[in-house]
């Protein structure tokens, strides 16, 4: 996403040759010690105006404010030091030179290494001159030394004194130095001290402002380094707390956008859920029917839904989104649920094929696998509105996908989709209407996170599973114990029940994980000869993967070999144990997705994870919260608190609005009083909110249109 500068605003077309007034709406190419090629190398880091500069913050801070001894240095520790050159040459070991230069400050000595360097450096380190250098001290073969330190050489040891203040390290580019950057981020930081706009008083945030903040941040002077460390000095309160209150400004205008269209207007929910009701082979729990009724009040408003739909693993969700799918059907209106995988979205349409099938309500796949003419046609018949359900994968974002009258969209694992995803679905419904939007999310959250994340949207939560299901025994075994495993897995096939062997590896690739599980798959069906073993990973095609995913549902295998394709969408009631090869790779919300997959029916279960000894205290730490926690919501407190929100849930694609400095799980208190700061905002203060919105997440008008 482009930030537009100050207040939004573009600058105006520049005569050839003319340099600009630099203000925070300047091209950083513009700057002193920047230019075009320079300029393309900050787009990486997201920088490409004046004002993004004064928010690249930095991520840790170095102490050069005091030069050590050279006598005093220790192996291990950074250090600041400065000496006279003694000796500099080139030595060549092996395929490598290096340029070695020895300093001495007249009580010790010191040699600093360089391996990539070029002659004017070399010459530069001429005997007598003196050097100041940066960097971390080891011990080498004679002595202690320092490897590519930051240093700087003059004739006078006057010249080079300790730095006054702490000295800001920011996250790089190749080929941007800290040095570059620094002299960039100052002039931004000029800039921004001139713009009366810029400095003007935000309501309701407390002191320090924004000015005064940077300033601590990026030229800290003599603040203490751990309070910067913490993360809790007053200069990133301020900051955090703007940026936290600019996503919820952001959030908030994209709902009352989409509110101020009219919604379709469908008030046969319940009618519609009791007849779904009375073709299912069990009773909606209480959590189900209160969320129907929660939808339904939504659906028959006139205004569109926006509701996160959230709940453990098994509760029913796909039941309540079949509910509003029929009722949106039964009122002459399309309904699609979008999926992340092929796998889910095949999965999610033979199930709500089974449950409204008897109910006369036909149920259409699109997806991106299918034959061009098979596509062609599913496409005629959306648009035609003979087919009230759709299910597919992002095939449905394409352009030439078109409903004749888009009533609801339920999207499926919404942190996988990001928002501008989920909101290009909204432009496909019928002119002047916007379409309903449920969101379900397989991965439970805290409510103040959930409140955080999607803040354009209203909460539901099922908190109840549906009666009948076994809590799931979990055990982590060592590797070494895997003859135990095998025996374990032949007893339970033999007596009649199946069993998931899952293989994890810590590469993305589709093909290292199809040939993990592929050898896995060799090696147990050699070594569990009287067993019927099935196989499914990601390389496989769709009618391959679907035969094997049927072979397992209908019985005709007993153990079935996988990658973390099966996380989600596989309902085999008869399975009733789990083997997760080397858990200890994986985050606490994956191993409570894939545990899901057993426990489904009556017969107590199990869920073995295996893993590589020795463990690590993060591999512990996730295996006992494994074995002795069932809730998915405390699993994924756990998870966030281990890992971070960026890792489990993937920043881009959760809706978060790039944020730099807050952490919506650290920070969760400050969320509640910034939600009723936004509102006072969008009511009495607009302008501010829209420059609070330009300053940290761009242009709000074309975020909201995405």
């Amino acid at each position: 996403m482009k930030r537009e500068g100050a207040g939004g605003r573009r600058t105006a077309p520049r005569a050839a040759g003319v340099k600009p007034p630099t203000t925070l709406a300047t091209e950083v190419t513009y700057l002193k010690g920047a230019g075009p090629a320079v300029a393309a190398k900050l787009r990486a880091l997201d920088i490409e105006r004046v004002q993004d500069l004064l928010f690249h913050l930095p991520s840790r801070y170095e102490d050069r404010r005091r030069i050590v001894p050279l006598d005093e240095l220790k192996a291990g520790e950074e250090a600041l030091v400065r000496g006279k050159v003694v000796a500099a040459d080139v030595r060549f070991g092996g395929p490598r030179r290096s340029l070695r230069v020895a300093i001495d400050d007249g009580g010790s000595g010191l040699l600093l290494r360089f391996f990539h360097f070029n002659e004017l450096q070399k010459q530069s380190f001429t005997e007598g001159r003196w050097v100041r250098a940066f960097g971390t001290v080891r011990a080498g073969a004679s002595g202690l030394e320092m490897v590519h330190p930051e240093y700087r050489v003059a004739d006078d040891p006057a010249l080079l004194p300790a730095e006054p203040k702490l000295t800001p390290i920011y996250p790089l580019v190749t080929g941007i130095t800290q040095q570059r950057l620094r002299s960039l981020i100052q002039q931004a930081m000029e800039a921004a001290a001139r713009d009366p706009e810029f400095n003007a008083e935000l309501p309701g945030l407390a002191p320090p402002d924004t000015m005064t903040a940077l300033r601590v941040l990026h030229e800290p002077g003599g603040t203490d380094l751990g309070d910067l460390l913490l993360e809790r000095h007053p200069a990133q309160l301020r900051l955090l707390r703007e940026e936290l209150l600019a996503h919820q400004l952001c959030m908030r205008l994209l709902r009352k956008r989409t509110l101020a269209q009219p919604g379709a207007r469908i008030d046969n929910l319940q009618q519609a859920s009791a007849m779904l009701q009375e073709k299912l082979p069990f009773a909606l729990t209480g959590a189900q029917r209160r969320v129907i009724g929660e939808i339904a009040h939504d659906l028959a408003s006139g205004k569109p839904m926006l509701r996160l739909l959230q709940g453990d693993v098994g509760c029913g969700k796909t039941v309540v989104a079949a509910a509003a799918m029929l009722g949106s059907a039964q009122a002459g209106l399309q309904a699609v649920l979008m999926a992340p995988t092929e796998l889910l979205a095949e999965q999610h349409a033979h199930n709500l094929a089974r449950m409204l099938g008897p109910l006369g309500v036909e149920v259409g796949v699109l997806s991106g696998r299918m034959k061009k003419a098979e596509k062609e046609e599913a496409m005629r018949r959306a648009a035609r509105g003979d087919v009230k359900v759709w299910v597919g994968t992002h095939a449905l974002f394409q352009s030439e996908v078109r409903f004749a009258k888009l009533g609801l969209v339920v999207v499926d694992e919404q942190h996988r989709f990001g928002v501008g995803q989920r909101l290009a679905l909204r432009d496909k419904g019928p002119r002047g209407v916007t379409p309903h939007q449920l969101i379900m999310s397989a991965t439970p959250i805290p409510r103040t996170l959930a409140q955080t994340l999607y803040a354009d949207l209203d909460v539901s939560v099922i908190d109840e599973l549906p009666p009948g299901r076994t809590p799931v025994l979990t055990v982590a075994l060592s590797n070494e114990r895997r003859g135990e495993v095998l025996e374990r897995i032949g007893e339970v096939c033999l007596a009649g029940r199946q069993a998931y062997w899952v293989c994890t590896l810590i590469e993305e690739s589709d093909q290292l994980q199809a040939q993990a599980a592929e050898e896995t798959y060799r090696q147990l069906r050699a070594e569990l000869p009287e067993l019927r073993v099935g196989l499914v990973h990601g390389r496989l095609k769709a009618p391959e993967k679907d035969a094997q995913m049927r072979a397992f549902q209908n019985g005709g295998t007993q153990l079935l070999v996988a990658t973390t394709v099966i996380e989600v969408g596989v309902d085999v009631p008869n399975a009733s144990i789990m083997i997760i090869d080397n858990a200890e790779r994986l985050g606490l919300a994956q191993l409570h997705q894939l545990r899901g997959r057993v426990g489904r029916g009556a017969t107590a279960s199990q869920c073995v994870l295996m893993y590589q000894p020795p463990l690590g205290e993060g591999g512990k730490a996730r295996l006992e919260v494994m074995r002795t926690t069932h809730d998915g919501f405390k699993i994924a407190q756990h998870d966030l608190e281990l890992r971070g929100p960026g890792e489990l849930l993937g920043r881009k694609q959760t809706g978060l609005v790039g944020l730099k400095i807050a952490d919506p799980v650290r920070d969760a208190a400050q969320i509640p009083p910034l939600q009723k700061l936004a509102d006072q905002w969008l009511n009495k203060s607009p302008h501010e909110a829209r420059r609070l919105i330009a300053r940290w997440v761009g242009d709000a008008e074309k975020y909201a249109q995405v």
